[in-house]
């Protein structure tokens, strides 16, 4: 019995973690369009030919807010191209790349 509830919960779990997203062009729709759809949403995909090699598509998951990120990530500035502007600002998570940040420590 109670392996039957730990299976029921594990797999429950599962389920909750594969929710659907939905996928958008934003090179077809208009900035305030794009951004009003991650803000109602959440989070999206969005797809988007490359501006150096059209023959790329591009993708990422753009959020409306770090609720919508893993734990340990942050929301980060991000843009993708829209029908009337090249930089259409948007959000994306991202991990803190600490390896970065180098403090440099004085000598007395």
């Amino acid at each position: 019995m109670k392996k039957t509830i730990l299976l029921a919960a594990c797999l429950s779990l599962v389920a909750a973690e594969a929710q659907a997203i939905s996928r958008y062009d934003p090179s077809r729709m208009s900035c305030d369009r794009v951004q009003r759809l991650v803000d109602r949403e959440g989070a999206v995909i969005l797809r988007y030919r490359s501006p150096r090699n059209p023959r790329l598509t591009l993708y990422d998951r753009y959020v409306a807010s770090v609720e919508f990120c893993d734990m340990g990530e942050l929301r980060s500035r991000a843009s993708v191209p829209s029908a009337d502007t090249g930089s259409c600002p948007v959000f994306k998570c991202k991990r803190p790349d600490f390896d970065r940040r180098r403090f440099i420590v004085p000598f007395d």
